[in-house]
C-alpha cells in the first residue's frame, strides 16, 4: 500500500513536471515579435531549468522535448498557415505535419540536455554543462537538412539591454548570455555559490550598460534615397497567367509616382514573367528604359530559366542606372549584376525526395518549388553606385552566409521576401526581428522589401527607421544614412561563432575534471 502510494505521487510529480515545462516553452513565443517581452525571458527559462537541474540523463532529455515541443508549437505556428492555405491538405493531415515538424525540432533540445546529464558529475544534470550542448545543438539545427536556425534564444533580446553585445558577440553569443544569467539566477535561488553568481550577473550588467553608448561604425553624413514598392498581391493570384502583365505595370507604375531615387526595390519575384521568356523581356526592356531616364536603379525579384543547365533560379536582377557614369543601354539577360538564392526553403523552394512526395499531395507541388541553388558566394548588386549584399527570404537567418558575403565596400543590406504565404500571423514579425537582429551584428543600414509586408527600413543600430503596415499596397521612400567602419562580429563572424561554444565546453570540462579530483581527494 505504502509503496503504491508513492508511485502515485512520483507518477503525479512527473506529470505536472511535463506540464510545467511544456507551457513553460509554449509562453517563450511572447518574448519574441510581435509581442517583444524580452524580459520575460528571464522568468521563464530559470524556472524551467530550475525544474530540470539534478535530472538522470533520461528524464533531463524527456524534459528538454517537451518544453522545446512548446517552445516551438506556438513559435513557429505561422508553418501551418502556409500549409493549411496551400497546401491542399485535409486539416487533420496538416496539423500532424505541422507537429511532426515541431518533434523534430525539439529533438535537440532533449540531445542536449541527455549529453549533458551523461557528462555531469554522478550523471545528474549540471546546468552549467548543458550550456555548451545547447549552443551546439542549435548549431546543428542550423545546417542539419539544410538548416533552420529560427526562433533561437538570442532573437528575443533585440529590444533589451543585451542587445549592446551583437556587433561584438552576434545573436549566437547572445544566446549564450540569456542561457548564463538563467543559469546564475538559478544558482542564486538555490544558494548554490551565490555570492560568485550575483558578482557574475552584476559583471554582465555592467558591460552591458558601458556597451549601450559604444558605436563600432560611423554615420558618413550622407544619404542614399531609397524606394520600396509593397504591391501587395494575393499569393493565390500572384502566378495567374492573366494577371501577369497587370501585376508587373503595377509595379512600375507605383514607382513612376517616386522618380527620382536612388535605388528602387521591388519585392521577391514582383516580375511574374519567367526570364528569358518574350514576356519577361519586354517588360524589363521597359523598366530599364523608364529607370535610366529617371537616373534610377530599380532592384526586382524574377525567376529566371537558364535554357543551357535547364534549372530554374529565384532571383534579383539590377535595371537601370548600375553607377553614375553608365549610359543609357537595352537590358542585357544573364549580366554578372544579378544575385541567385543560395539557401533554398525546403518543401517551398526545392522537395526532397521529389518522385515520392510530388505525387501525395497539392503540399508537395507548389507553385515554383523547383529551383536550383546559387553559388554560396556571390558579388555585392551594384545600384546607381552602391553596393548591396542581398538575400532572398528565408537566407536572412544564416549570418553565416551574409558574413561569407560581406566586405569593406558593402553600403547597404538588402532582402526580399513573399510573406503572404504566412497570412496574419507571427511569421513576418519574426522575419523583421532577424533582420533588425543582421543589421545591428554587421553595423550595416538594411532594406526589407516585401510582397504584402512588413517592408521596412532598419538602420545600422538595428532600430526601424519607417515601415508601412502591412496587406497594404503602398510605397516606402526613405533617405538612408550610410555608414562606415566593421564590427568586431562582421570582421571575424566564423570564428566568433565557433569560439563561444568550443570555449564554454572546455571550460565545463575542466570544471568537471576539478571537481573529480576534489571528490577523490575528499
Amino acid at each position: 500500500m505504502l509503496t503504491r502510494f508513492f508511485k502515485r505521487m512520483i507518477s503525479n510529480i512527473t506529470a505536472k513536471e511535463n506540464i510545467l515545462s511544456f507551457f513553460l516553452g509554449l509562453a517563450l513565443v511572447f518574448c519574441y515579435a510581435p509581442f517583444s517581452y524580452y524580459w520575460l525571458m528571464a522568468i521563464l527559462l530559470p524556472a524551467w531549468l530550475y525544474t530540470i537541474q539534478g535530472k538522470s540523463a533520461k528524464a533531463a532529455a524527456k524534459q528538454g522535448f517537451i518544453f522545446a515541443f512548446g517552445w516551438f508549437s506556438a513559435g513557429i505556428s505561422w508553418v501551418h498557415v502556409s500549409i493549411d492555405q496551400f497546401g491542399g491538405l485535409p486539416l487533420a493531415v496538416s496539423i500532424l505535419l505541422m507537429i511532426l515538424l515541431c518533434l523534430y525540432l525539439a529533438l535537440f533540445l532533449a540531445l542536449a540536455c541527455y549529453v549533458s546529464a551523461r557528462f555531469s558529475p554522478h550523471k545528474k544534470l549540471n546546468l552549467w554543462l548543458l550550456l555548451p550542448f545547447w549552443l551546439f545543438s542549435e548549431f546543428l539545427r542550423g545546417v542539419l537538412l539544410t538548416g533552420f536556425p529560427w526562433l533561437t534564444i538570442g532573437y528575443s533580446q533585440i529590444d533589451g539591454p543585451l542587445a549592446a553585445f551583437a556587433p561584438i558577440l552576434g545573436e549566437k553569443g547572445i544566446s549564450a548570455l540569456v542561457i548564463i544569467i538563467s543559469i546564475a539566477i538559478v544558482s542564486v535561488i538555490k544558494q548554490q555559490k551565490r555570492s560568485l553568481n550575483i558578482a557574475l550577473l552584476c559583471s554582465i550588467a555592467v558591460v552591458s550598460l558601458l556597451l549601450q553608448n559604444t558605436s563600432w561604425v560611423k554615420t558618413t553624413g550622407k544619404t542614399v534615397k531609397t524606394v520600396m514598392v509593397q504591391g501587395n498581391i494575393k499569393q493565390e493570384l500572384k502566378w495567374a497567367p492573366e494577371l501577369t502583365w497587370p501585376t508587373m505595370l503595377k509595379y512600375l507604375d507605383l514607382t513612376r509616382q517616386h522618380y527620382p531615387a536612388d535605388i528602387i526595390i521591388w519585392p521577391e519575384s514582383a516580375i511574374t514573367a519567367v526570364e528569358p521568356s518574350t514576356q519577361a523581356q519586354d517588360f524589363l526592356e521597359i523598366a530599364q528604359s523608364s529607370a535610366l531616364l529617371n537616373n534610377s536603379a530599380i532592384i526586382s525579384g524574377i525567376i529566371d530559366y537558364n535554357v543551357n543547365s535547364r534549372n530554374y533560379y529565384n532571383n534579383l536582377v539590377v535595371l537601370g542606372q548600375q553607377s553614375p557614369e553608365d549610359e543609357q543601354g537595352s537590358y542585357q539577360y544573364n549580366n554578372e549584376n544579378r544575385y541567385a538564392k543560395h539557401h533554398l526553403l525546403p518543401i517551398g523552394e526545392f522537395v526532397p525526395f521529389a518522385d515520392w512526395l510530388r505525387p501525395l499531395a497539392p503540399f508537395f507541388n507548389l507553385p515554383m518549388s523547383s529551383f536550383s541553388r546559387g553559388d554560396y558566394v556571390q558579388p555585392n548588386l551594384i545600384a546607381n553606385g552602391y553596393h548591396l549584399l542581398p538575400l532572398i527570404c528565408f537566407e536572412v537567418a544564416f549570418a553565416e552566409q551574409l558574413s561569407a558575403n560581406f566586405s569593406d565596400q558593402t553600403d547597404l543590406l538588402l532582402t526580399v521576401s513573399n510573406d503572404a504565404w504566412f497570412g496574419d500571423s507571427h511569421g513576418p514579425h519574426q522575419h523583421l526581428e532577424i533582420v533588425r537582429m543582421r543589421a545591428l551584428e554587421f553595423g550595416r543600414p538594411f532594406l526589407r522589401a516585401t510582397n504584402n509586408g512588413i517592408t521596412a527600413v532598419v538602420d545600422h543600430q538595428g532600430n526601424i527607421l519607417k515601415q508601412i503596415p502591412q496587406f497594404e499596397q503602398a510605397v516606402l521612400a526613405t533617405q538612408v544614412p550610410l555608414v562606415k567602419g566593421i564590427t568586431p562580429y562582421a570582421r571575424y563572424t566564423r570564428v566568433i561563432d565557433f569560439a563561444i561554444p568550443l570555449l564554454l565546453l572546455l571550460f565545463t570540462f575542466l570544471y568537471q575534471r576539478q571537481y573529480n579530483l576534489r571528490e577523490t581527494t575528499d
